[in-house]
């Protein structure tokens, strides 16, 4: 199997100019948004190129099926609001060249995917998480994004485009190659790492209702202020898993959003996103019920009405050994002496995957460690590394 490195770079930066950002390699292309779409539908055009037949189901999953069995290999395409060029695509762009180096040198059968809102702007993975079952679509079309925009009403972008649900049976195994989005390998000077597991996650947004009032008249003693109900709950929280969590947990506010918003108005409402992870259950289920209690007192101590969002969250995987050893085996005949074994600390749709069938992931290094902006990159060597070290383990895999 001969990897055609012009061929899949080409595709690679091709499809980074589905949502441009003007600034550097950046891409703004979020779940169901006109650049996604669009980027879909030119995939769609590569797929058939390749000798695969295209399918899409209610989710906007996307599908470019080898005939019969086959191994199953991609990631996703949308991006964060503001995201690198590299952030799923590169996985899709890879699965892609891989399959058809396979097809022209009469090898095993390699099946594509691009999963759609891997980047949650509705969920967490939500497109492979109701394909593996995880999530029903009905649940799925009740969440919502931070503009209130319901799932259901954003996937309509995409009804022209959907074939029908897709049966995982026909797979036989999950690759998912993807940068590391960590400093761990450019630290260590390894071209290529082979993920032992993926880390579990738990994802859920508070809401503290206050009062609102002037910023003026109202007395510092009399406020009922939301945001200090969760500046007060960010304090307190890092202060109470510092005797539980270990150096590799991590926890995050990543948005808040405050009511009215408005310099002279004391806010009355404040709902935050609050995500953890982990590699133990247990763990993660502590730092719950510390979260919840945390909540609770800030809520009675600053004269708050409290209120949770669901639950969103995926379990800790272990990656298949069987196909972890056909990558160790392809790194060390591509970057020999060059590469490692590391976790992940980043979550991806192999997580769902895994529910249905055995999967692996490959990283690649990401430059400075840095992703989910739009200064990630990846040096273009590493990237062909990468997608040789594929190709010479689904030769193993077969």
């Amino acid at each position: 199997m001969q990897i055609n490195a012009e061929r899949f770079l080409t595709d690679l930066h091709h499809l980074r100019t589905f949502g441009a950002s003007g600034i550097g390699k950046g891409v703004v292309r979020p779940a169901y948004s006109e650049p996604d779409v669009a980027a879909r539908r030119w995939l769609a055009q590569r797929f058939e190129q390749a000798g695969l037949r295209v399918e899409v189901d209610a989710m906007g999953n996307f599908f470019g099926l080898a005939e019969g069995p086959s191994l199953l290999m991609g990631s996703h395409s949308d991006s964060q609001p503001e995201g690198g060029w590299l952030d799923g695509a590169l996985g899709v762009i890879a699965a892609l060249e891989v399959a058809r180096a396979s097809r022209e040198a009469g090898g095993p059968a390699v099946s594509v995917v691009s999963f759609q809102d891997e980047e949650g702007r509705f969920g967490v993975t939500t497109g492979s998480a109701v394909w593996s079952g995880h999530l029903t679509l009905a649940d799925a079309d009740q969440l919502m994004d931070h503009a209130g925009i319901p799932l259901y009403t954003a996937r309509l972008t995409m009804a022209d485009l959907v074939t029908g649900s897709i049966d995982p049976s026909q797979f036989t195994a999950f690759v998912e190659m993807h940068i590391e989005q960590g400093p761990t390998l450019e630290a260590t000077g390894n071209q290529i790492g082979v993920v032992t597991d993926i880390v579990g996650i738990r994802d859920m947004k508070i809401t503290f209702e206050g009062q609102q009032n002037h910023a003026g008249t109202t007395p510092m003693h009399l406020r009922r202020d939301a945001f200090q109900a969760v500046s007060a709950f960010n304090a307190e929280i890092n202060e109470r898993f510092r005797n539980v969590v270990t150096p590799s947990t991590v926890w995050t506010i990543g948005h808040v959003s405050l009511h009215p918003n408005a310099s002279s108005i004391v806010p009355g409402k404040a709902v935050f996103s609050i995500q953890w992870r982990d590699g133990d259950v247990t763990r993660l289920a502590r730092m719950e019920e510390i979260i919840r209690t945390v909540a609770e007192e800030v809520a009675a101590e600053h004269g708050m009405a409290l209120s949770y969002g669901p639950m969103l969250g995926l379990e800790p995987v272990a990656m298949d050994p069987r196909l972890r050893v056909a990558l160790e085996q392809g790194a060390e005949k591509v970057a020999s002496g060059n590469w490692c074994t590391l976790p992940s600390g980043a979550l991806h749709d192999a997580t769902n995957v895994s529910r249905m069938m055995p999967v692996a992931m490959l990283f690649v290094p990401s430059i400075n460690g840095v992703s989910h902006a739009f200064e990630e990159d990846t040096d273009e060597a590493d990237l062909v590394a990468g997608v040789q070290v594929l190709a010479h383990a689904v030769e193993l895999i077969g």
